[in-house]
């Protein structure tokens, strides 16, 4: 690698510092050394990449994937999963707990470093369990796993089901700072449910998951997070409720942050049954209806939702080439998302470039409390570089991700990272992989 990446001639877009214009950015050993128009190479010593019609952005962190590394390695490996991010425009991903054994200790979180050391090509950040097992009853160390590099606890894929643990995890991750990111569902509700509850579950004869299993858990979790003074986080919000009680929450200065997904802001319950029941529409939580669309996307524009995240879950073939009812949930998302946002979100104008750079790069950076969110002088050499007007069709066949579970087959969409960066190291460029 060159002492110096010189990227000449884009668009910087960073929310950081509002900054909106065409500059070259000098990469220097790694970090971030000067923006300016018409940087001059070092003779020698500089890689120079053209950017010319490009949008350079802060480097986009997905604060939301599973990894399925240890345990699960035959639906994704750290390697195989970074690999996808990096095709994805992502230079940091953070993977959440729900592997086998789960990351409830300070050797597991160790053991998924290292072996990000070994086999990443892109940043990574475990998160550990809040309880051990995930089991909901007790405790995990989080002390431990915070000193040996956990950023956030969760039990994702399960939600904290007891109010009185979720009180005590609150109260005890005050003490280093670190937020509780919660999946919120109320099991009892939601228990064998396939998709939403309304017309389309009525028409397919499939259960539904009324959007109060979902409702019922954030308004909880805010009371708890009201009660403690600590920070929460709200992982894959979906519905128009869920997102006013979360605005209401702000408005009294309640701690709470929250993401959602490209395919909540997306999809409705009326693609499950337009694609004839294919089983990469199954998510968890499902798939909601236009009006929860449109009140996810208001919510963006106002602030109300922090970040896109993924919510990455790759499965084997198998766990979803079989009936609706025992199909695995979850989306193979890392390497759509951009392109799908771009698409669907930023070109018709319901969101712009300055807005997307905070969800996916800024705003995620400060709530982990991880480097990287911003392009200005002495930060970290992370940046993802977009083409605004590539055009490509999903093809899954061509992930690098083992998970190839995706409902946007065959999509035709504008817009597509171009370039992604780590520390100064090109590790993607042209849409091609350089590592």
């Amino acid at each position: 690698m060159a002492d110096h990446l010189l990227i000449k001639g884009g668009r910087v877009v960073d929310p950081s510092s509002k900054t909106d214009q065409v500059l070259d950015v000098l990469i220097t050993n790694g970090k971030i050394a000067r923006l300016a128009q018409s940087i001059e190479a070092e003779n020698g010593t500089t890689e120079v990449l053209d950017a010319t019609g490009k949008i350079v952005m802060p480097g986009f962190i997905d604060m939301h994937v599973h990894l399925r590394e240890p345990g699960f390695e035959y639906k994704e490996d750290i390697g195989t999963g970074t690999r996808a991010a990096a095709m994805g425009g992502f230079t940091a991903v953070a993977c959440m707990p729900n592997t086998q054994p789960a990351c409830d200790t300070d050797t597991v979180v160790g053991r998924i470093l290292e072996r990000a050391k070994q086999t990443a090509c892109v940043r990574v950040y475990p998160i550990g369990a809040v309880t051990k097992g995930r089991a909901g009853k007790e405790l995990a160390e989080m002390g431990e796993m915070r000193a040996a590099g956990a950023v956030a606890f969760s039990d994702d894929g399960s939600p904290v089901t007891s109010a009185e643990v979720l009180r005590c995890a609150l109260e005890y991750l005050k003490s280093f700072d670190a937020v509780l990111i919660d999946h919120p569902e109320d099991l009892s509700l939601s228990a064998g449910g396939q998709i939403n509850y309304g017309l389309i579950s009525t028409v397919t004869g499939l259960r539904g998951i009324p959007n109060e299993s979902e409702e019922v858990a954030v308004a909880r979790d805010l009371l708890i997070a009201k009660l403690t003074g600590g920070r929460l986080h709200l992982a894959h919000v979906s519905t128009k409720g869920s997102v006013e009680l979360i605005r209401q929450a702000k408005a009294k200065g309640i701690r709470v942050t929250c993401e959602v997904t490209p395919h909540h802001l997306i999809l409705t319950d009326e693609t499950v049954l337009e694609s004839g029941y294919d089983t990469n529409t199954k998510v968890n939580p499902p798939l909601r209806t236009q009006e929860d669309v449109a009140a996810l996307r208001q919510a963006l524009a106002d602030g109300t939702i922090d970040a896109i995240a993924t919510d990455h879950a790759p499965h084997h073939f198998d766990e979803k080439w079989v009936e609706f009812d025992y199909a695995e949930f979850g989306i193979s998302g890392l390497e759509t998302a951009v392109s799908l946002i771009i698409d669907r979100l930023v070109l018709p104008g319901i969101i712009d470039w300055m807005k997307m750079a905070e969800l996916m790069s800024l705003n995620p950076a400060r709530i982990l409390g991880v480097p990287g969110g911003t392009l200005e002088v002495g930060a970290p050499g992370d940046i993802t570089i977009i083409d605004p007007e590539l055009e490509y069709s999903i093809l899954p066949h061509n992930f690098e991700s083992k998970g190839k579970n995706t409902p946007f087959v065959g999509w035709r969409v504008t817009g597509a990272p171009y370039g992604t960066i780590v520390g100064g190291k090109v590790v993607m460029y042209d849409r091609r992989l350089a590592v």
